[in-house]
């Protein structure tokens, strides 16, 4: 999905619909205070959302939520609050309420394609006259089957989506490379994916998975790039090695002088632990000292 905390302007939020204007002659409520854009507003210019109850001003729920269609590529439109406990989600009429109809119509549209493009029993006849959604029956030992559309009575395969043909067998899938496409899916959770430059090192802002804009391989667990050191992405990271390492160098040198201090300076707490104790009962002593005088003097 989208960032969850977009930037808001003021003058948005003044002239956003559903906000109240200043001078009008009703009471005002107590006031809200609003995560997005970070100032308190009346309770009558706030919404609640109703799978986590957490508030915010009408006008930065209605940016958000656009923001999120046009970005999201039909992803659930989650809490804009990162911190959010129960991790809420807008529902459908509340999504409707905070954008306009075509936007919602456009959503609607893309969630559905998502949700066919990441159910498994579900597939878009690939007859581009037809486009029709067909149902996958399950096979055995994860091997593609035939699928028959019921709209154009094309049959092709669940796995290349090419024609069924007897003792078919589905093409190797060629890494791409060379492909120019400034759109592709996420591997992990099938969002789609703009890039039109910078670092071919890619985190998906849907699911947080890091992979390869080129051939789409897993990427979370190379910290150092070492992907693009050899194989068909080599050389391909698309800007300075020199820069990205040395981010990583001073990650790693963090990590290591504070272990460092660590295993330094604990000898020394313990070597001054009694000296800390004493001075931490002296005060002690001497108050009993006191009060052991005021005895004998009573």
């Amino acid at each position: 999905m989208a960032s969850r905390s977009p930037s808001l302007s003021q003058e948005a939020r003044d002239s956003a619909p559903g906000t109240p204007e200043a001078g009008t002659d009703s009471q005002p409520g107590p006031e809200v205070f609003c995560k997005l854009c970070l100032s308190e507003q009346p309770s009558a210019a706030t919404r609640e959302l109703q799978s986590c109850n957490c508030n915010f001003c009408t006008a930065c729920l209605q940016q958000y939520v656009q923001l999120a269609i046009m970005e999201g590529g039909g992803a659930p439109i989650t809490c804009p609050d990162m911190a959010c406990q129960k991790s809420g989600v807008l529902l459908d009429s509340e999504i409707a309420s905070l954008a306009a109809a075509d936007q919602v119509e456009l959503y609607q549209r893309v969630k559905f394609e998502r949700g066919v493009k990441l159910d498994p029993s579900k597939a878009w006849c690939p007859v581009l006259e037809c486009q029709a959604v067909c149902k996958v029956q399950p096979s055995t030992e994860g091997q593609p089957t035939a699928v028959p559309c019921l709209t154009c009575h094309t049959v092709f395969c669940s796995g290349c989506r090419g024609p069924w043909q007897d003792s078919h067998t589905c093409p190797e899938r060629q890494p791409m490379i060379h492909s120019d496409m400034p759109i592709k899916q996420c591997p992990m959770c099938g969002i789609y994916i703009e890039r039109n430059q910078g670092c071919a090192q890619m985190l998906c802002k849907s699911c947080k998975h890091t992979f390869c804009w080129y051939c789409l391989q897993n990427l979370d667990g190379d910290i150092f790039l070492r992907h693009y050191d050899k194989g068909p992405c080599r050389n391909k990271l698309g800007h300075s090695r020199a820069s990205v390492m040395w981010n990583r160098t001073q990650v790693v040198g963090i990590l290591v002088g504070v272990s460092i201090i660590v295993l330094v300076t604990s000898p020394l707490l313990l070597l001054a632990s009694p000296c800390i104790l004493c001075c931490v009962c002296k005060p002690c002593r001497e108050q009993k000292r006191k009060k052991k005088k005021k005895e004998l003097n009573t």
